[in-house]
């Protein structure tokens, strides 16, 4: 017994050492570097500022005519509306997907699955999206977040809805509810675990995404928060300590966000990995 706990305890310690310097070291490197002034931080050393200069950070927001706040603005539009759409379409076809059989669902569950292994095709894509008027629109944006998200969303309420006795169906349908009634009511009420998970990662995901929208959302009308980084970055000079404050401010709101419901995400996905 006791030798396990020593093995345990060993791993652990291996685990938190290797966690510190995957991710504490460089987000400290960020921290300190974005507190310094322009000269002292192109230097890109491990080292705290001579003097700290908080006003960096406003600098970042006020830069090029507040385009921080219309890039934050963009990425807040891009994310709610992606997951709203999420949660609504992917629970639902994951709701037919587990609980209708035959050929034909299974080539759908096919054609779903294998959009997790085929990557995207800018070119392609960039040219349907001109040939339907979508191209550098939030709204096209949206639609293709959604379509490559899709996929996975759809996995995660399938193997969820698993775990969801069909008795309860069987009976909502003896009472008279529609099918409609039936999934609103009883079904998607039963699926707020892997709901709270999705919800997360999809926000997280889409909220710092940086080459989608750099390909198919060009502009700085449409610059999402993630593409502001560019906003200190030239040429033939760079402004690190902007660059740095820029990643700091991202980082923290899906940071917490992350922080506050990664109970919920490892409750979400375990749950739905009980049953295939």
């Amino acid at each position: 017994m006791k030798k396990r706990k020593i093995k345990y305890l060993i791993g652990d310690i291996i685990g938190l050492t290797v966690a510190f310097f995957v991710f504490i070291i460089p987000f400290m490197f960020i921290i300190f570097n974005s507190l310094k002034d322009t000269k002292e931080a192109n230097l890109l050393k491990f080292s705290l500022p001579d003097t700290l200069h908080f006003e960096n950070y406003i600098e970042v927001i006020t830069a090029k005519d507040n385009l921080f706040l219309t890039s934050l603005k963009n990425s807040l539009i891009l994310t709610v509306g992606s997951v709203i759409i999420l949660v609504l379409v992917c629970s639902m076809a994951g709701y037919v997907i587990q609980r209708r059989r035959g050929r034909f669902m299974s080539f759908v569950n096919f054609l779903v699955m294998s959009g997790l292994m085929i990557p995207v095709a800018i070119l392609p894509t960039i040219w349907v999206m001109q040939g339907v008027h979508l191209y550098k629109t939030l709204t096209g944006m949206i639609l293709l977040e959604v379509a490559f998200h899709t996929p996975l969303s759809i996995m995660l309420y399938r193997g969820f809805m698993a775990n969801i006795p069909v008795e309860l169906e069987e009976a909502a349908r003896i009472d008279g509810c529609s099918p409609l009634g039936l999934f609103v009511k009883i079904i998607f009420p039963l699926l707020k675990p892997i709901t709270s998970t999705i919800i997360i990662l999809n926000a997280v995901t889409v909220f710092n995404d940086f080459m989608n929208p750099l390909y198919f959302l060009p502009g700085s009308e449409n610059s999402t928060i993630q593409l502001t980084l560019y906003t200190f970055m030239g040429q033939f000079s760079s402004s690190y300590n902007m660059v740095f404050a820029d990643v700091v401010i991202i980082t923290l709101p899906m940071l917490i966000l992350f922080l506050i419901f990664n109970q919920k995400i490892v409750d979400g996905m375990v749950a739905g990995s009980v049953k295939g």
